[in-house]
């Protein structure tokens, strides 16, 4: 039962048994797994005062290992943005045999542990790859490395968006004239830029901090290959707790400013299209 209370000139209010009881949970399960581990690696970051972070998180070796993530990761979302895209189309769209294996494969990455996947990756494409291709202690076998780990983020937000797409606009543009680049540029495309530009940006949180891929097949080397991860996991090693929760921070301060950016433009373009 839920109890309605009408209060003149106030909106309706109806109150169900347990709501609040709901969202204590969710609140403090929220508050266990998340807000407290975070609010404990910021106090770490600025145990010694603002000084102490800032100094930390502008060493030449973090810098240089910040940039390089960075830009790696911003790669990654550029080349996921447009494959994840065609594979997702490729799934809606074409029929062919083992089509249902491909699509379970799509969600390996989810499944497979990280420093499986960037073991096999070393092995395929390392000193002794049997395609002849040594992708091992250069930035190119990193790039490989993410875009393994985060295949599965575009095309997941986009498949759904094209399945259920009105296919009747696209067959109306055709029967006007319009050609195949024309009716997906201007019909297809903008439906689904919001879904593309979400898991785009998943893309780039999750590369962002990911470790266990990139850490065999990068080499660590500082200044050249060394990813922000494998960096603040050096210096959890070494004991330099400061340095690793400011580094720490400004991998989920990056992460959360392209998501935060990612979602309004995305929320922007969705009230554009209503």
């Amino acid at each position: 039962m839920s109890a309605v209370i009408a209060i003149p000139g106030r909106r309706t209010r109806v109150l169900r048994p347990g709501i609040g009881v709901m969202q204590g949970i969710v609140v403090g399960y929220l508050s266990l797994l998340v807000l407290i581990p975070l609010a404990a690696v910021l106090v770490h970051a600025t145990g010694s005062g603002f000084g102490g972070f800032l100094t930390a998180v502008t060493e030449p070796d973090a810098v240089a290992a910040l940039e390089l993530t960075a830009a790696c990761s911003l790669i990654v979302a550029a080349i996921n943005a447009v494959t994840g895209t065609l594979v997702a189309w490729v799934l809606v769209r074409d029929s062919f045999p083992g089509k249902a294996v491909v699509n379970s494969i799509i969600d390996l990455p989810f499944a497979l542990p990280t420093i499986v996947a960037g073991l096999t990756l070393l092995e395929l494409y390392g000193p002794d790859s049997p395609f002849h291709i040594n992708l091992a202690f250069t930035r190119a076998g990193i790039v490989a490395a993410l875009l393994f780990v985060t295949l599965p983020f575009v095309v997941r937000s986009v498949q759904p968006v094209l399945m259920e797409a009105d296919r009747d606009v696209e067959e109306a543009a055709a029967s006007l004239g319009a050609s195949s680049w024309q009716t997906f540029r201007r019909i297809v495309l903008p439906a689904i830029l919001p879904a593309i530009l979400s898991g785009s940006g998943l893309s780039f949180a999750r590369a962002m901090g990911e470790f266990g891929s990139v850490v065999l097949i990068s080499g660590n080397i500082p200044y050249l290959t060394e990813l922000a991860s494998v960096h603040i996991y050096g210096q959890v090693e070494s004991n330099d707790l400061v340095g690793a929760a400011s580094l720490s921070i400004i991998l989920l301060l990056a992460s959360l400013v392209i998501l935060t950016l990612v979602a309004t433009f995305e929320h922007r373009l969705l009230r554009h299209g209503d």
